[in-house]
């Protein structure tokens, strides 16, 4: 264990957030309620926002990272716009200050890796935001799928278009999670990407059908959109033995096993945990802090999801010509 470490694990740590937007609010919510934590203070340039956080959870208000660091934080989250995730996290790195960025890592794959060196050098905790790896149906999918020889994942994350549109499409918002999820579930990386891609309605692409394959063999499907009127997060894993759904919203996992040759087959539904998934993923970025051990989520898996997003928007399907002309349909 690190001096650091060994300190942080003698007093409570003091913690910051970068950005309180919707998910950034949520992070100093959790944060204000975690024993052995203190939150300091919260910066965001709308003023504001910022203020009426830090009202509400009694800590301080300040526009920005550099006001935030001279606090004395031990540890922060960057949740501020993914262009900002390079420069705001360089600076909490340069100070020994430990750090948890929200998905994307950052804006390009060559940003990302120039955040994992600079960790690596100034010794301190970085880890990636990936919080659906701890969604309770998540983990109920992962461990059922332990140890099984999986065939085929089919991901569903769709929904209506955010409140706030942000510099990026479906891509790097929402499919980024489950491009992580594949590669979790299947402890393997991606190797081939067949991506269609559509701007529907909005400037960037707002829907998303992604094709994978990965080094295991695994094919994988993601569908996904800004475009559906409500939000649906469903996974489905195939595997030699069973057959796995999982409702990542209402948390229910069924599991379907014992296939029989005359097509009949045992289901049951697994149990499911409760937890908040940003408490859990914000006690395992404190845990890493205090003790010096890896993150959940390292930055080297956050840039791999990333340089797979990114290759799903650079990759163009090869056009396909019929031999034939399709037979005509004649009315009558």
């Amino acid at each position: 264990m690190t001096q650091t470490a060994s300190a942080n694990a003698e007093r409570p740590l003091r913690v910051g957030v970068v950005g309180v937007g919707v998910m950034g609010s949520n992070h100093a919510r959790v944060f204000a309620g975690l024993p052995g934590t203190v939150l300091i203070g919260v910066a965001d340039p709308d003023v504001k926002q910022a203020e009426f956080v830090a009202r509400t959870l009694g800590c301080a208000a300040v526009p920005d990272i550099a006001a935030l660091l001279d606090l004395g934080v031990d540890a922060v989250t960057v949740a501020a716009p993914t262009h900002l995730h390079r420069d705001v996290a360089l600076a909490c790195i340069a100070r020994g200050v430990h750090v948890m960025v929200e998905k994307p890592i950052a804006s390009t794959v060559e940003e990302g890796y120039e955040i994992i060196e600079a960790a690596r050098a100034a010794g301190v905790t970085l880890m990636v935001g990936h919080v659906e790896r701890f969604n309770p149906a998540v983990e109920a999918i992962k461990e059922a799928i332990r140890g099984e020889d999986i065939l085929s994942i089919a991901i569903t994350r769709v929904g209506p278009f955010p409140p706030r549109m942000s510099n990026v499409g479906v891509v790097i918002d929402l499919a980024v999670h489950d491009i992580d999820l594949i590669r979790w579930f299947t402890d393997s990386d991606i190797i081939e990407v067949q991506p269609q891609l559509s701007s529907a309605v909005a400037e960037r692409e707002d829907i998303a059908l992604l094709q994978f394959r990965t080094a295991s063999g695994v094919l994988a499907h993601i569908n996904t959109n800004w475009l559906t009127p409500f939000k649906a997060r469903q996974v489905t894993v195939a595997t030699r033995g069973k057959y796995v759904m999982g409702d990542l919203l209402t948390r229910q996992v069924t599991e379907c096993f014992g296939f029989q040759p005359d097509g009949s087959y045992s289901m049951r539904h697994l149990s499911v945990g409760h937890a908040e998934p940003l408490r859990s993923e914000l006690l395992a970025f404190l845990r890493a802090v205090r003790g010096g051990a890896e993150p959940a989520v390292t930055g080297e898996q956050g840039v791999a999801s990333l340089e797979i997003a990114t290759r799903c928007l650079t990759t163009r399907p090869v056009p396909f010509t019929p031999s034939r002309p399709a037979p005509r349909v004649v009315a009558g």
